[in-house]
């Protein structure tokens, strides 16, 4: 069986733990979640995401961190221990696919800056071409995106939400449309009444 605290909490780990007194104390939270699949909330979450975070560690024990986006919907889950993406030639630089075939180890942030959440995922990931997986590629695909050249899948062993302390709300264009539209909806609204009476109050002049 596995949890969070069983791939994390190495002893090393829980020296640490010890040494400012809570070790220990995330027992009864990490012995509940076993093995424990993704979830409706977690799916959701992962499905609304425009921002991801993947670390994979080199031969010579460096780590490196990549970050993926797209529009809302590009990451997708395949099961409830699974999820992939489309993926695009970049500076081919090609680290995270050189790295995974030695160790095919991630961890992943997904990260919502709006509502100061995040969520980590521990798996063993996969990296192919889109010819070598074409049916893979046509489910991960997006629209507008253009052709996919790789897919990406992570098998999910473990996962579990970060505390949302020290998260700086940030908001992109659509979700800063989303807050302030409605408002600007109404000036203009407002806007277009007080010109109108205006327009009558001088017609009657």
């Amino acid at each position: 069986m596995t949890s969070y605290a069983d791939i994390m909490f190495t002893p090393e780990v829980q020296a640490e733990q010890a040494h400012i007194g809570s070790k220990g104390k995330f027992d009864r939270r990490y012995n509940a979640k076993q093995d424990e699949p993704l979830g409706a909330p977690e799916q959701e979450f992962l499905t609304s995401r425009s921002t991801l975070y993947i670390a994979s560690v080199n031969s010579a024990g460096w780590p490196y961190v990549q970050h993926r986006g797209g529009p809302a919907g590009f990451l997708k889950i395949l099961d409830p221990f699974t999820i992939g993406f489309a993926d695009y030639f970049g500076n081919r630089q090609l680290i995270t696919k050189g790295n995974l075939t030695k160790d095919d180890r991630v961890s992943v942030f997904a990260m919502d800056y709006a509502r100061q959440a995040r969520l980590k995922l521990q798996g063993h990931a996969t990296l192919q071409n889109a010819e070598d997986a074409p049916d893979l590629a046509a489910q991960l695909a997006t629209d507008g995106e253009g052709r996919v050249q790789r897919v990406m899948t992570i098998r999910i062993v473990a996962w579990d939400w970060n505390c949302p302390k020290y998260i700086t709300p940030r908001f992109d264009t659509q979700e800063m449309t989303a807050l302030v539209g409605p408002e600007l909806s109404r000036l203009e609204a407002e806007n277009a009444e007080l010109r109108a009476r205006i327009a009558t109050l001088e017609g009657r002049t």
